[in-house]
């Protein structure tokens, strides 16, 4: 892989800490959500992953748009719904990622493919695949 950007976060005290970035553009403090057990009231890493997957995926759909001469809406959004809980196996937890996509004006067959190839492209979607459930909706 040649290395085009590289980024450095530090957490300190888990679910119920603190996230910053190394030039100090993201710092957020952390709860665990009350439905984990938590107090709530803070950010969490699944609200954290749901944003940064959901801006990469709008990257993809653009850079395949451009790529493929699709014209993208310059209102394209991205919804990541990103559930956490206890894995069948009973090994630990895992995480399912349901999105809703919503590329107004575009014909739902066209929205469908382009989100389809927006998925190889991804480096989340390359980074997930095989090991979480990721389903997409057309809006």
């Amino acid at each position: 892989m040649k290395v085009l950007y590289t980024t450095k976060a530090t957490a300190t005290g888990g679910r119920d800490g603190k996230a910053e970035s190394d030039d100090g553009l993201l710092s957020v403090n952390l709860a665990a959500p009350k439905e984990l057990g938590g107090q709530g009231g803070a950010t969490n890493p699944e609200q954290l992953f749901a944003a940064g997957y959901s801006a990469c995926f709008i990257g993809a759909i653009k850079f395949v748009g451009n790529r493929d001469k699709i014209a993208v809406p310059k209102d394209v959004s991205v919804t990541a719904k990103v559930a956490i809980g206890a894995r069948d196996d009973g090994e630990g937890f895992g995480l399912s990622v349901d999105f809703t996509v919503s590329l107004p004006g575009l014909d739902k067959a066209v929205a469908e493919d382009l989100v389809a190839r927006a998925h190889k492209v991804c480096p989340y979607s390359h980074a997930t695949k095989g090991n979480i459930p990721v389903t997409t909706t057309i809006a």
